[in-house]
């Protein structure tokens, strides 16, 4: 009890005592020296002797003698083991103390009373199955040897033993947190322990620290009074009982009789367990307090400390002093006793001494007697229990009521020759920093507390205030007003970050920054202590005056008839002192709040505060070390009911920075108000959630408990993360939104987990009906967003748990009311769910818990019920049951889901608004692995088309087969599988990726199959046009044939003129101009083409009627809109509207359906053009006939598609054909030029003049003709092993631009965000429209102009480098091919038609080459094959290196084939993919599949003005963002219906397929472009930004560093 005085008197008469005291002790030690026996001496000199063998065993049988050191962390015994999912009743005894430890933290009493396993068990029953026979049985014989081989009582450990074993092998923490676990057991906690090594007393003053108990007494005017106090200052009466000698009667056992009849709080020696060979409790004193209940059956009025000292007094001088100092009343238990006994001194002193005595002698029978004045007698001897407790509790009662001393536990911390555990520097320098903190806060109203933490208060509130309104914007001018509010947000984090840091922060900053790991854990723990201390006794008196208030409210809620007004009144005062208790709460939990938005207002302004002492960024660092030492973290601040999103996710980063990115199952909580919450939490993982003195859990928080190394075989995770929330229908937001709040918090943290508890207080299904709707509700909203968390009930209270039936009938009744707020719940978010299972997995049978009452009996002196303890057990097996089938999350994927969480939330609409971040991210890495995949099947088949194409060439191969393609694709094909599989079996994401596994693996095998389909097509398409091409090639076969022999003829005719080179000359001109002539006049040229003019003269053949040459043509993929190009329906409301968000008479979606098809023609006739083949097959006009008959088939179908608006006019064909064939132009005549140069005589003829002035000289000098014929073998070889080259320097290339070139070494959006920084960087606006515009167009462009920059800079370092690789390369597989053929000659004895044969075949593979190259080149006299070797070993590396010098960076380009640029191959990769545009803004679906079932999306939206986009019956730009607009009510219009932007995808078509979830986080580069080009912008739509779509000044801010910057966000 609180002393408020003491006067004069009474203090002088409580010194005069411990003088006394002091004496009779003095005068014991004399009397101990002087009466003790010689015998007595010895015998107590050999227990001494004795006593450390005894004690190291004991620490030896308990494991622990290590352990007397390297101490016993609390954090060892908090982390999840199998064994703490064990119930255990027995043990074997090295598993003693983790079984007591395991106890101890579930608060179950029974932590004493575990049964050791007994090991002679086996033994005893061996034994008896031995004897020989009935007959020889003799019973004393029996019972002798039994008693001499049998365990006897003494070799049990004893319960006290363990506990004080761990109680001395625990550190200063472990040791907090076990005495504050016996005294939630109702147990006496340790106060003097002699410390079993040195002979020192301890006082363990901290483990009292976190300690509080409350009692209810009377006043004078009979009113109840409650009080609850921490136990280290509490001023009360103490009560000591110790004894001398050895006494009949349990000392601990009438105490416990004093406190409470029913529960043994100290343990005695008829306790379970108990043995006679007690270790270490001699010497203890243990003390107990008895807390009244303001009942009249209570035996105390008062709150009472009883002190029990083990063991003879007489033994232990210093406890004896101490505490018959301190004690308001003396009780000794005595034998009886003459004046020569050895303890009769002390009792004569004590007698003596002024200060209450009773004495209870234990072989006496008499009834209490007063000896003198405060100085009694009791006898116990064959006298009933109960009257001798009744008659020591009215003796102790009459002897308090006259004594006026109190005892206060810090006092004891005062005396000499006691070592305080406190003393330990670590503590002591803890405490001094955090009572230096706490001087702080002197005489500061408490009310006014905050005042020291000035960022997370009204500036905090206002700015978590703006943000809810910025995800809610309720007026017409949306991007104003978001401008509005965001400037607004901003200058409040500069008011916050510009707020001084005030002297409390600095120190508690400083202290956190300067202290080692150890000391900063007793700072912490100190500071809660003391803030705790210091706010305690407001908050109480504040808590006080609630309740009073809250039962008034109450009762007049039920006569609401009566007095509205003073209900009216009465709810303001509720409301008024609600805000006094959150200003007054006062926590370490605040102090961190504080921490984290210090560290968020320098996050948003990018700078450091003036006066924090060290960088911001590492104050998450702080956070993420206390959440790993064990302290929660504040998730949600409650009182702002916001996330401090930015704080959080730095925590997060830090805590993966320093245990790496770790997988956790998290654990959420929900539950009504004081229903348990937390102290279930506390007693199945020891959690202590940071919740201030007197005050409820606000908002949440969120703690780890370590998952130990052995049940990582049974679980994947390394932590549970545990989420706390403040009670739902939370009292202190009582008359606030509080079915709002209620359902965010749900949400929120339901979301969060993988697991929710729901905790019901009780059964009654009203009762429960509230927080049914409001859990089932957010349920039902995981469902839709396709989370899928699991869930257990537990209902706490149930009064009678074991009746099987009774449960069942709740489990019914349960189910029945989950199954009708599903109902509720789904009518409301608008979904179809009969019943709780249609929303999550939950069986009723095993996921609801019933959990009995938690006190057995009645507060303040009731232990926790054991059964309770025991469903914590069962509760603690089923979370690990259901964690060990789940797959958890990962911090970071935490940390992403706050975020999306968090979000949605703030825009009202959950399930519209949501975005998984998580599942987003997953799918990006999925597209990127695909975007692999894809290019090994594709450079595999590309490089099987380069073989068979030669083959073709070589006529090798006559037809492709499908499965030829297949079987050439097998080897790549299986190690695509093989990476898929490792990809979804071992990737981090695997359980998210899951999803999609089986989509695509069907994808890959479609893709696989496309390609095999669309190479056969090609290639049969090439086999096709080799007729003609036969043709082609046979008449320049027989150009250079003739050529050869006539040339070899004027050389035969010339050789006696072989030195005369003039006349030579003279006569090989002569010869080659008429040759040549005749070849050119018997040879019709081939022409140039003018593809145009074959456009405009099939156009005039199908529009007879129109003057096609006077038509004024539009380039069709840069006009604006279509609206010229059709006739709208005369029966279309359109005629009537016109305007809405789209372009004159056509509706937006129209005009995007138009552009779809543009793109879609234009996408095909590339491909047709490709396969004419021009190149090789020239150019016919019949192409174009083909192109324009497609284009014609294709606006007919989608004519016929549109039925219901408008009809293509003629001019829209035509500027399509035109379009189409201008644009394709380039290229045809471009291939048409090379078929010309390889095929028109008078071109390839005169290039050929060297080489065959070159045979005629050899000729003319006697060569021979298997020489010649090597030399022509060489000469025919130069162009397919240029054309070799190149082809395999592109396929080459293409591999090494995709590794190499930042823009083309991702996925599809790493292109664009390269794309958007080069138009950035160029500012050039027609280059943007065509990006917005023809988008398809625009990404080809710039990966040619990529490819292009990356050949011209990397040409002399990479590319020659790698093509004369492969030039040395075909050489030698040339020569080896040679040798081999005249190896094969020689063996088979055959001729030069053979060996030809043979050389070719080796080179099909590689080389464009075959017979019929050599076709009407004589070689009858070719026969001698090493000379044609040793030729072709000659001249071939001349010819090498005359194609070598050609190579260069002008060159390269044109002689590249098309069908294997590398440009053209990485086009086809990347512009594989979707090329949907947002229907509001045109932003392009980023998913790089075709044809995906997904929904589009794009992770950032552009401003819809860029699109065209205006507000209805005005000039005026959109200046929104679709992001945005879907958060209103605003509308658009589509087939002559108006839909609400926040229901878009009611107006079905392209809306439908479009994913638009509500997001601020606009790219600034958007912003920064519509004001860069607002001019050109309202030019090109000839419209403005003004009105609703005027830009907010806060845009123009942006500068283009700041928009390119933004990009890395895309």
């Amino acid at each position: 009890m609180e002393q408020t005085g003491v006067n004069t008197e009474q203090r002088e008469g409580y010194e005069r005592e411990k003088d006394e005291m002091k004496k009779v002790c003095k005068e014991t030690d004399d009397s101990v020296q002087r009466d003790g026996g010689t015998v007595a001496a010895d015998q107590h000199l050999q227990q001494e002797e004795n006593e450390p063998e005894k004690i190291k065993n004991l620490f030896q049988r308990l494991h622990l003698d290590g352990r007397r050191h390297n101490k016993l962390r609390a954090a060892d015994v908090l982390q999840i083991t199998p064994h703490s999912l064990q119930s255990h009743e027995s043990c074997a005894e090295e598993e003693l103390v983790h079984t007591f430890l395991q106890k101890l933290l579930m608060m179950d009493y029974r932590a004493r009373y575990i049964n050791v396993k007994d090991t002679n068990e086996q033994n005893l029953i061996q034994q008896r199955d031995t004897v020989s026979s009935e007959d020889e049985d003799d019973f004393f014989d029996y019972v002798s040897s039994v008693s001499n081989k049998g365990t006897s009582q003494s070799d049990h450990i004893h319960p006290m033993d363990v506990q004080m074993a761990v109680f001395h092998c625990a550190d200063g923490f472990l040791k907090q947190l076990m005495v504050t676990k016996l005294s939630q057991c109702q147990y006496a906690l340790p106060l003097l322990v002699p410390d079993p090594d040195k002979q020192q007393i301890e006082f363990p003053l901290w483990t009292f620290r976190q300690i509080n108990k409350s009692w209810k007494m009377r006043n004078n005017d009979n009113e109840i009074i409650s009080q609850t106090q921490s136990v280290y200052k509490a001023q009360t009466p103490m009560v000591f009982f110790f004894r001398f000698g050895s006494v009949s009667s349990s000392k601990s056992q009438l105490m416990n009789s004093l406190i409470n009849k029913k529960h043994d709080t100290f343990f005695h020696r008829n306790c379970p367990g108990s043995s006679r060979t007690r270790i270490l409790m001699d010497g203890v004193v243990e003390i107990a307090w008895f807390c009244p209940s303001g009942k009249t059956t209570d035996k105390f009025t008062d709150c009472v400390a009883f002190c029990n000292l083990h063991g003879d007094a007489g033994d232990h001088e210093k406890q004896l002093q101490i505490l018959t100092e301190m004690s308001s009343v003396n009780v000794v238990l005595l034998p009886r006793m003459d004046r020569n006994d050895r303890h009769a001194r002390i009792i004569q002193n004590l007698f003596k001494n002024r200060k209450p005595l009773i004495c209870l002698f234990t072989e006496d029978e008499y009834t209490v007697t007063e000896m003198k004045k405060d100085k009694f007698k009791i006898g116990l001897k064959d006298r009933n229990q109960s009257d001798v407790s009744e008659e020591l509790r009215r003796t102790i009662n009459d002897c308090l009521s006259k004594s006026s001393s109190s005892f206060r536990l810090e006092d004891v911390s005062k005396l000499s020759d006691i070592r305080v555990d406190e003393d330990n520097e670590d503590c002591k320098r803890g405490r001094e920093a955090a009572e230096q903190i706490k001087s702080l806060l002197k005489k500061k109203n408490l009310k006014e507390i905050k005042e020291f933490l000035p960022h997370q208060g009204k500036l905090w509130h206002q700015w978590s205030q703006k943000n809810k309104e910025l995800h809610r914007p309720q007026v017409d001018e949306i991007v104003r007003e978001i401008s509005r509010i965001q400037t607004e947000m901003k200058k409040i984090r500069e008011q916050q970050h510009e707020s001084d840091i005030s002297e409390f922060m600095k120190l508690f900053n400083y202290q956190l920054f300067s202290q080692t790991e150890h000391e900063k854990m007793f700072f912490l723990k100190w500071l809660q202590v003391l803030l705790d201390e210091y706010t305690s006794t407001d908050l109480s008196a504040l808590h006080h005056k609630y309740d009073e208030k809250w039962s008034t409210v109450v009762k007049l809620k039920k006569n609401l008839a009566e007095k509205p007004e003073r209900l009216k009144a009465e709810q303001a005062e509720l409301e008024r002192i609600s805000k006094e208790l959150e200003a007054a709460t006062f926590g370490l939990e605040h102090i961190m709040r504080e921490v984290g938005q210090i560290y968020e207002s320098c996050s948003s302004v990018k700078k450091n505060k003036k006066d924090l002492q060290f960088e911001f960024s590492s104050l998450p660092s702080l956070a993420a070390e206390m959440m790993i030492s064990g302290f929660p973290l504040e998730l949600m601040d409650g009182d702002a009911a916001h996330v401090p999103v930015i704080w959080i996710s730095a925590v997060l980063d830090e805590l993966i920075q320093k245990l790496g990115d770790q997988r956790v199952f998290v654990l959420s909580v929900l539950g009504v108000q004081s229903s348990g919450k937390s102290t279930m939490l506390n007693a199945m993982f020891g959690l202590q959630f940071a919740v201030s003195a007197g005050r409820c859990t606000r908002g949440a928080f969120m703690q780890l408990v370590k998952v130990s190394n052995e049940m990582k075989t049974q679980m994947i995770f390394d932590y549970i993360l545990v989420v706390d929330t403040e009670g739902l229908r939370a009292l202190e937001l009582a008359g606030r939104s509080t079915r709002h709040h209620d359902n965010e918090l749900a949400t929120f943290v339901e979301g969060l987990g993988n697991l929710t508890l729901i905790n019901i207080f009780g059964e009654n299904p009203s009762e429960m009906q509230d927080i049914l709707q409001i859990v089932v509700q957010a349920f039902l909203r995981m469902k839709k967003v396709r989370l899928n968390p699991s869930c257990v009930f537990v209902h706490q209270n149930v009064s009678d748990i074991t009746a099987g039936e009774r449960n069942m009938e709740g489990r019914r009744r349960l189910q029945e009311k989950l199954d009708e707020m599903t109902k509720l719940a789904a009518k409301e978010e608008v979904y179809d769910a009969e019943c709780f299972s249609d929303v999550i997995r939950f069986d009723v049978q095993n996921d609801v818990k019933y959990f009995a009452q938690l006190w057995e009996g009645s507060p303040p002196m009731a232990p926790p019920n054991p059964n309770y303890c025991d469903n914590i057990q069962e509760l603690k097996k089923s979370i690990m049951s259901h964690a060990s089938k789940s797959d958890g999350m990962t911090l970071k994927h935490i940390k992403d889901r706050v975020k999306d969480l968090w979000e949605a939330l703030l825009n009202e609409r959950f399930v519209f608004s949501f975005r998984n971040s998580l599942e987003i991210s997953a799918y990006r890495k999925l597209e990127t692995q695909y975007s692999k995949w894809s290019w090994s099947l594709r450079s595999a088949m590309m490089e099987t088309e380069n073989k068979l194409h030669n083959k073709i060439e070589n006529e090798t191969i006559h037809e492709v087969e499908e499965t030829d393609l297949q079987r050439e694709l097998k080897t790549t094909s299986e190690e695509v599988k093989k990476s898929m599989s490792e990809f979804f079996e071992k990737d981090s994401d695997k359980d998210t990726l899951i999803q999609w596994k089986t989509s695509f693996e069907i994808k890959i095998k479609e893709l696989q199959e496309n390609i095999v389909r669309e190479t056969k097509r090609k290639l049969n398409e090439f086999l096709q046009q080799q007729d003609l091409k036969k043709k082609i090639d046979a008449q320049r076969t027989q150009h250079e044939n003739t050529l050869y022999e006539k040339s070899k003829e004027l050389a035969l005719k010339l050789k006696d003129n072989r030195n005369d080179e003039e006349t030579l000359k003279k006569e090989f001109d002569k010869f080659w101009e008429q040759t040549v002539t005749k070849i050119i006049t018997d040879t019709p040229p081939i022409k140039d083409i003018d593809v145009m003019r074959d456009v405009r003269g099939i156009l005039n053949d199908v529009y007879g009627s129109v003057p096609v040459d006077h038509w004024k043509s539009k380039d069709i993929f840069t006009v604006q809109s279509y609206s010229d190009y059709v006739q709208v329906k005369t029966n279309s409301v359109v005629n009537q509207v016109k305007g809405m968000l789209g372009y004159g008479p056509l509706y937006k979606e129209d005009e995007a359906q138009i552009r779809s098809l543009v793109t879609d023609v234009v996408q095909q006739t590339d491909r047709m053009i490709q396969s004419f083949n021009i190149s090789k097959m020239g150019y016919n006009k019949s192409f174009i006939q083909q192109l324009t008959g497609y284009i014609k088939t294709r606006v007919t179908q989608h004519q016929e598609g549109r039925v219901n608006m408008y009809v293509f006019k003629n001019e829209f064909f035509m500027d399509l054909v035109r379009s189409v064939c201008k644009r394709a132009n380039k290229i045809i005549t471009d291939q048409h030029r090379l078929f010309r140069d390889a095929n028109d005589p008078e071109i390839y003829v005169k290039k050929k003049r060297e080489e065959y002035y070159s045979i005629f000289q050899k000729y003319c000098h006697g060569a021979t003709s298997t020489a010649i014929y090597g030399e022509i073998i060489c000469q025919k070889l130069k162009e397919p092993v240029e054309q070799s080259v190149y082809m395999e320097i592109a396929r080459g290339l293409a591999d090494e631009i995709r590794s190499n070139c930042p823009s083309l070494n991702g996925n599809r959006s790493n292109l664009e965000k390269h794309i958007l920084k080069t138009l950035a960087e160029e500012e050039d606006f027609d280059k943007y429209m065509n990006y917005i515009k023809t988008p398809r167009d625009h990404f080809k462009r710039f990966i040619r102009d990529e490819v292009s920059r990356y050949i011209t800079e990397k040409f002399s370092v990479s590319v020659l480098p790698k093509m004369k690789e492969n030039i040395e390369l075909l050489q030698q597989k040339i020569m080896k091919a040679a040798h081999e053929s005249t190896d094969n000659v020689q063996v088979k004895q055959g001729d030069v038609g053979l060996w030809l044969k043979s050389f070719t075949q080796q080179l099909s593979d590689e080389l464009i080459f075959s017979e019929k190259d050599l076709n009407g080149v004589k070689h009858d006299d070719v026969d001698d094959f090493k000379l044609l070797e040793d030729v072709i070993r000659q001249e071939l590396p001349a010819i090498m290196s005359a194609i070598r010098c050609r190579f260069n960076t002008k060159t390269f380009p044109v002689k590249l084939h098309n069908k294997f640029r590398p440009d053209e191959l990485l086009i086809d990769h990347f512009c594989q993919c979707c090329w949907n545009q947002c229907p509001f803004c045109g932003a392009i679906c980023t998913n790089t599949i075709e044809n995906h079932d997904e929904d589009h999306s794009v992770p950032f939206h552009r401003v819809d003005g860029l699109y065209g986009g205006y507000y209805y019956q005005t000039e005026n730009l959109s200046a929104d963002f679709c992001t945005t607009l879907v958060t209103t009510g605003k509308s658009f219009l589509v087939s002559d219906e108006w839909f609400p932007f926040n229901d878009y995808r009611r107006a079905g078509g392209v809306y439908a397929d479009w994913s638009i979830t509500p997001d601020l986080s606009e790219l600034p580069y958007w912003k920064w472009f519509v004001c860069r080009f607002q001019k050109d912008l309202e030019t090109h739509y000839n419209q403005t930004f003004q009105g609703h779509g005027e830009i907010p000044e806060e845009w123009r801010k942006h500068r283009k560093e700041d928009a390119i910057q933004s990009l890395e966000h895309f």
